[in-house]
């Protein structure tokens, strides 16, 4: 007669389950029972270190890292982030390019900028330049790369046409406009004509400078704008109009509820580099308008260029610079977490 050894009962784990509905002693393992091991008694993992290879492998890749990241990251340095610093190191300062040292004068160059009778006028100047620019650019924008998708007749010239004033560089933009603007030879002289009116002086007068080299800037940015709709609505996914279509919208209700909302991650992109060159456009107003007639047409970027290099005064153009930046620093920021709760991102 053979004899079966059956294995211990915590062996089984069926067993072992059946013991525990029935009442019987729990997993000496499980965490949630109170007569378990402690946790002393558990046994601990130690992570064994890395190995040599494992070590070299590591620098290696640090190193790599470091080589390919060093030139972009010495350049934004060197060009963009030790200008900055330094300028606001100069608004302390007053020299003149000609001292051979600046002298520190504390917040004296603050306290001139914002008690100089123009400078309300500049900040005006500056916040209607960028804001008439940045909106009129992005809804223009909208409305053509609209329309360059909906495949019209020589849609292809259209698009040339449509980026060729963003590749024109500033100074032919505004020659071009001086031209347009002329009241006696330009374009605006013929379209007021068919009004019945005569051409207002745009860049002698300061009723209409402003409005002059804000036009043209705006005109320029707009292919830029416009090239960028068009391909983020090619983008967009076709399913979601034909769903809307059967549901009956269509037309401005479409464009409204539908393409918008989904344009809006580059409606954001948009608004923010807008603002950002737009507040430092300097080449069009000096070869339009010069900041005048006064300071009719003098935006923050342009009264750098005139307290620097016109009146030589570095710790005043310092400080206007300084103002200038922490201004886009302040709207980036608000755009940025105003985006965070408004921008979708979900197609």
């Amino acid at each position: 007669m053979t004899l079966a050894v059956r294995p211990p009962r915590d062996a089984d784990p069926r067993a072992r389950s059946r013991g525990d509905q029935n009442g019987g002693p729990a997993d000496p393992a499980d965490p949630s029972d109170p007569s378990g091991p402690t946790d002393a008694a558990r046994p601990t993992f130690e992570r064994r270190p890395p190995s040599p290879q494992r070590r070299r492998r590591r620098r290696r890749d640090a190193l790599l890292f470091g080589a390919l990241i060093a030139p972009n990251l010495i350049a934004i340095i060197v060009f963009s982030y030790y200008p900055a610093i330094y300028n606001i190191g100069l608004s302390f300062m007053e020299w003149d390019f000609v001292a051979p040292s600046p002298e520190f004068v504390g917040l004296e160059n603050y306290a001139d900028l914002f008690t100089d009778p123009n400078f309300g006028q500049v900040m005006m100047n500056t916040l209607i330049f960028t804001g008439v620019s940045v909106v009129g650019s992005i809804i223009g924008g909208l409305l053509l790369g609209s329309l360059l998708a909906t495949k019209v007749p020589l849609t292809g010239f259209a698009q040339t046409m449509a980026f060729a004033p963003h590749m024109l560089p500033g100074a032919a933009v505004g020659i071009l406009w001086l031209f347009m603007f002329d009241p006696n030879y330009g374009l605006s002289r013929w379209a007021f004509s068919l009004l019945g009116a005569d051409s207002p002086d745009w860049t002698t007068t300061s009723d209409w400078s402003l409005w002059a080299i804000t036009i043209a800037y705006t005109w320029q940015r707009l292919g830029f704008v416009t090239v960028i709709c068009y391909t983020a609505i090619l983008d967009l996914p076709k399913d979601l109009y034909e769903a809307a279509a059967l549901d009956g919208a269509h037309g401005w209700k479409l464009f409204r509820n539908l393409t918008l909302p989904l344009l809006s991650p580059i409606t954001f992109f948009l608004s923010i580099t807008g603002i950002i060159s737009a507040a430092q456009a300097f080449d069009i107003i000096s070869i339009m308008t010069s900041g005048g007639p006064g300071v009719s047409s003098s935006t923050l970027s342009w009264m750098v260029y005139e307290e620097a290099f016109q009146k030589f005064d570095i710790g005043s153009a310092s400080a206007a610079a300084t103002v200038l930046l922490a201004i886009l620093l302040v709207i980036t920021y608000l755009q940025v977490r105003v985006g965070e709760k408004k921008v979708n991102y979900s197609s």
